[in-house]
């Protein structure tokens, strides 16, 4: 046998990262700031902070489609396109769908990009701690597995990475919705603020706020929020968070990071002498040589569906059914928020007010008020909703003229109007899943992913709630010609996929323990949103910075220990 040692040696590190998103990049951060030389394998192509921001500083005009979105466009990304952040602005940051398929075993829209920094380019950047109230629903409901922590265990985390992160927002004191470590909040304009200030004389059970948003509101180092709502196109000032601009430079700053674009990680490495991981085989997306390389410990942070493809298709003796599936819980239990609620209204009033402060990248929030305790239970429903939305100006004639006439019809504004939508719960549900199929293949040659997916009874009910409560407010806070709508788009759509190699107590019904290690295999974290066992209602990613710090900080702390 011919052992190329060499080889061995310079492919190995002392920690492998699979993925260079929200949560790829904060294990890339924690590991190479403690010291540990991190290799991290993002299966798209490279965007350099910045200079990679193509199409970051254009004008509207500039544009040969003025932004809208093509019939070819629309050909090569059916799904991606669907996609309240894509357009001509941004299409470069989204899948080829024609190259990257997946199978709707039921409608499930997968919004995702392939290059450095994911999605932490083009997210929405709600952040939104957790509570109790989440952590301890599947204990006391009875759906799904109870989480392994709760919320005293992540606190500091939260607080640790919000620091660094940057967060912008209003501490108001909810049990259910926890106080953060805040930079000064965005501003409200004056409808949001009369309809906040109502909506404190009408309810004791339920307010609105500004949105707590990933933005840096006052200068952290180089970076400040511009207030050009043109986030999804990368921002070249780093206003807001993303891998590129904040944690993988952070990474790189130490020595320690390797970057390796173009790399699609096909399996995890078992060891049956050690029992471990002992590191990932890639497929070079551009040559398609596949290679080995070997580590200490291994993030898997490719994205929910992403890291559960990488599970699925590592089979081994040890593992027939998928890396770290002794319990046959890998690629069940898929979540994401459902929503597509809406409801909106006019206000006569305010006519001499405008707001000023550029085009804010933010909107109102309404914290989660059913199911909070006893005098909020529903039920119909378990679990619950918040609302996202804001307040705006139209603008009059804005079709009618043309030239200088028509140009002058848009700087005279229209009516106040505000609309609301509401974000709502998926419960875990195991024949929610995924697996692999291995007729259909990809572009490289691979097996897709078959979806089946639904929201079920229990997300039905919500919804009417949902929407009779949105138009109740609206009108309670004194809009006008209000209307509402359920649009009901497919699970997927949010973005907010979870769920597929969850957290737990039990080996026997959950694929990791409290620190996102792989119970069969202590040295395999998984960080990013395959590991959670619920989905709340707030936007998750904070959630997934937090773990992903806590846990970096334990693999450390147990190869210290010589424990991995």
């Amino acid at each position: 046998m011919n052992l190329n040692i060499k080889a061995e040696k310079e492919n190995t590190y002392d920690a492998i990262v699979v993925g260079s998103g929200i949560s790829g990049g904060w294990a890339a951060k924690e590991l190479s700031e403690k010291g540990l030389k991190t290799l991290v394998l993002e299966r798209g192509r490279n965007i350099v902070h910045g200079e990679g921001y193509t199409t970051a500083m254009k004008d509207p005009w500039e544009f040969e489609h003025h932004l809208r979105i093509t019939n070819e466009m629309k050909a090569k990304h059916p799904i991606q396109s669907q996609c309240y952040a894509f357009d001509e602005s941004t299409v470069q940051h989204w899948v080829n769908d024609l190259e990257n398929p997946y199978n709707q075993v039921k409608p499930f829209n997968w919004l995702r990009g392939y290059h450095v920094g994911g999605r932490s380019l083009m997210w929405g950047r709600q952040v939104y701690r957790w509570s109790d109230l989440d952590f301890e629903a599947n204990a006391k409901d009875g759906h799904g597995v109870d989480w392994p922590i709760r919320y005293k265990d992540l606190e500091p985390w939260y607080t640790y990475v919000e620091k660094f992160a940057g967060v912008s927002g209003q501490a108001e004191g909810l049990p259910q919705l926890p106080d953060g470590v805040f930079l000064p909040p965005m501003d409200m304009n004056c409808l949001e603020k009369h309809v906040a200030k109502r909506f404190k004389d009408l309810y004791n059970d339920r307010i609105m706020t500004i949105g707590r948003v990933a933005h840096a509101t006052k200068a952290i180092d180089h970076r400040k929020c511009q207030f050009r709502n043109l986030c999804a196109r990368g921002c070249p000032f780093t206003g807001y968070f993303s891998s590129n601009g904040v944690t993988l430079p952070a990474a790189a700053k130490t020595g320690n990071m390797t970057l390796r674009p173009h790399s699609i990680v096909l399996e995890v490495l078992y060891d049956d002498q050690t029992q471990k991981a002992k590191g990932v085989r890639i497929m070079d997306s551009e040559t398609k040589e596949v290679i080995e390389y070997y580590a200490k410990i291994v993030f898997l942070n490719a994205s929910t569906l992403g890291s559960t493809w990488i599970l699925l298709n590592s089979k081994s003796d040890r593992f027939p059914e998928g890396f770290g599936n002794d319990s046959g819980q890998v690629g069940h239990n898929l979540m994401d928020h459902h929503y597509g609620v809406w409801a909106w209204g006019n206000y006569e009033g305010f006519e001499d007010q405008y707001y000023d402060a550029g085009r804010r990248p933010n909107g109102i929030y309404i914290p989660r008020f059913r199911n909070t305790n006893e005098k909020t239970k529903r039920n119909d429903y378990v679990r619950g909703f918040g609302y996202q939305g804001g307040a705006a100006r139209g603008r009059v004639n804005i079709f009618d003229g043309i030239g200088a006439d028509f140009k002058d019809a848009q700087t005279v504004p229209g009516g106040w109007g505000m609309s609301i939508g509401a974000w709502g719960e998926h419960l875990p549900y195991y024949d929610n899943k995924v697996s692999l199929n291995h007729e259909k293949k990809d572009v490289h040659g691979l097996p897709t992913l078959d979806i089946d997916c639904e929201f079920k009874e229990n997300e039905i009910a919500m919804r009417k709630d949902m929407l009779d409560s949105a138009k109740e407010m609206l009108e309670k806070a004194g809009l006008k010609n209000v209307g509402g709508n359920d649009d009901m788009p497919p699970p997927g759509h949010c973005i907010h996929e979870m769920g597929t190699a969850r957290m737990g107590r039990d080996p026997k019904t959950s694929v990791l323990n409290a620190y996102n290690q792989v119970h069969a295999a202590k040295n395999v974290f998984i960080t990013d949103g395959a590991c959670m066992p619920s989905s709340a209602c707030q936007n998750p990613s904070i959630t997934y910075m937090a773990l992903t710090a806590r846990a970096a900080d334990h693999a450390v702390s147990e190869l210290k220990k010589n424990n991995l």
